[in-house]
Formats: C-alpha cells, sequence, structure tokens
C-alpha cells in the first residue's frame, strides 16, 4: 500500500512527522517501508500513530527469530523461534512464536497472539484477539485481551487484568490489580488479585481465592481451598469453599442472588469448613454435603 503525501496530510500529522516524510519520501511511499524507516530513524511514536492512522494490513512476514529494540509492523508476524525485543514490539495483526516472547517494554498484537513457549513483558500487554502461551505468561504492566486468555504455567500481572472471554490458567494467577473477565476464570491453582475480581460467569479454582477487595461472579465460585476477599462476596449462584470463607470487615457474604429463593437449595448453596458468620444469603448445607 502506498501513502501519498496528500493521504497522510488528511489524518493531521504533527508538524515534525510530517516534515520528516517530505524530506524523505516527496511524494509517496510504501506503508511498511516508512514503519520500518521511522523505526530506524527512532521515531517509534511517528510509526504507530501511522498504524493507529491507516490501519493493519495482510501482509505475513515469516522469520527464523526476532532480535530487535523496536519493531512495528502492520501485518501478520510469524517466527520460527524465540521473540526478544527491547522497548516496543506491536504487530497490526497477529504473533505467532515457535518459542518464547521477551519484550523488555510494551507489547501490543492487534489480533492473536500465540507463543508455544512463555511470553514475559517489561511494561503494558495488550492483545485484540486470543492469547495463548505453552508456558507462562508474565507482565509487569496492565494486561488487556480482547478475547481468550488461555496459559499452561503461571498468569502474573503487574497491574489491571481485563479479558472480554474466559481465562483459563493452569497454575496460578496473580494480579496487582483489578481482574475482570467477562466470561469465565478458571485456575489450575491459586488466584490472587490485590484489587476486585468480578467475572459476569462462573470462578473456579483448585487451591484458594484471595482478593484485596470485593470478589464478584455472575454464576457461581467453586475453590479447592479457602476464600478470603477484603470486602463483599457476591455469586449469583452457589458459593463453595474446601476451607473457610472470609468477606472484609464490616462486608456480607451474598449467594444466590439471581437465583429464585425456591432453588436456593440446589443452586444457592453455600458450603466450607465453618459457616461465614458474615452470611446473608444463600443456603448452608455444611461441608459433608457439598
Amino acid at each position: 500500500m502506498e501513502l501519498t503525501k496528500s493521504l497522510i496530510k488528511a489524518k493531521r500529522p504533527c508538524t515534525d512527522g510530517f516534515r520528516w516524510f517530505v524530506r524523505h519520501y516527496a511524494e509517496q511511499g510504501h506503508y511498511q517501508e516508512l514503519l520500518d524507516a521511522l523505526v530506524a530513524d527512532g521515531r517509534s511514536d511517528d510509526a504507530c500513530w501511522l498504524l493507529d492512522q491507516f490501519g493493519p494490513t495482510d501482509a505475513l512476514r515469516v522469520v527464523d527469530a526476532l532480535d530487535a529494540e523496536v519493531v512495528v509492523f502492520a501485518g501478520t508476524l510469524k517466527v520460527l523461534g524465540n521473540v526478544e525485543a527491547g522497548s516496543l514490539l506491536r504487530v497490526g495483526r497477529s504473533l505467532r512464536a515457535g518459542g518464547g516472547i521477551r519484550v523488555d517494554g510494551e507489547l501490543r498484537v492487534g489480533e492473536d497472539l500465540r507463543a508455544e513457549g512463555g511470553i514475559r513483558c517489561g511494561g503494558k500487554l495488550d492483545v485484540g484477539g486470543e492469547l495463548r502461551a505453552g508456558w507462562g505468561v508474565e507482565a509487569a504492566g496492565p494486561l488487556r485481551c480482547g478475547g481468550r486468555i488461555r496459559v499452561n504455567w503461571d498468569l502474573r500481572c503487574g497491574s489491571r487484568l481485563e479479558a472480554a472471554d474466559n481465562i483459563s490458567v493452569g497454575l496460578d494467577l496473580l494480579a496487582g490489580g483489578d481482574v475482570v473477565c467477562r466470561k469465565g476464570l478458571q485456575a489450575g491453582g491459586s488466584i490472587t488479585a490485590e484489587a476486585g475480581l468480578k467475572t459476569a460467569q462462573g470462578i473456579v479454582a483448585a487451591a484458594a481465592i484471595v482478593v484485596g477487595h470485593h470478589l464478584e461472579a455472575g454464576w457461581g465460585i467453586r475453590a479447592g481451598a479457602g476464600i478470603e476477599a477484603g470486602g463483599t462476596i457476591r455469586t449469583g449462584e452457589s458459593l463453595v469453599a474446601g476451607e473457610t470463607i472470609r468477606a472484609g470487615n464490616g462486608y456480607g457474604i451474598f449467594a444466590g442472588l439471581d437465583v429464585p429463593l425456591a432453588d436456593w437449595k440446589q443452586s444457592a448453596r453455600v458450603c466450607a469448613a465453618a459457616r461465614p458468620a458474615q452470611l446473608i444469603s444463600g443456603c448452608w448445607i455444611g461441608r459433608d454435603a457439598c
């Protein structure tokens, strides 16, 4: 795709960036060549601005390995081995790696992000589609995913974690901020969120669930160990824990909020090692009946 001076000018670029284009390309330049040239000249912000304005392409680039300080690619990037990047790795469509991915700064992918190994990001991790990793995922900053998250090992996020689809984690999930899931959340280990945790559907953890603020699920919550929140615990259906259930001081525990009273014994059960003192709604059935 060729970008002309008039097309770029119509997008209202900054004066310095437009002068750079005129100085290097006069009237027109190929889209990806422009992105590469801007990155090579230390103008990654301008390259990202250009990608924001003209969007992704259907181009496919296949390489054996990737090792660069900054990469801005408008199409799909397929790396047969490992990916190593410095301050920025941005891909307009999908990024697929046969090995692991490590980015010291921001990692942003317009569609799917898939790695056979692990993914480590030193800044913000933003994925427009599905996020899948054969090993673990670690993001020092916030993590936003526009699709499903599937991680075979741990999922660690230093700030807010948000997914528009299901989250499935093979081992532990740890987030330094809020966790917001538009569908269901499942972990093969424990779930820890330093702020709040909210899902539109259910939450299942093989071990404990520990939340700094409010804990809320549209369906039920089940934990193999204890459930603890610094605020209120709310579930649309049942609430089951292998150990104790405890809300924050001055807060209540509400189960069965979306279930008719007549169905509480079947669909709004509360089960734990001991009856929670803060239990306000739901049908307490004791530990042995779970």
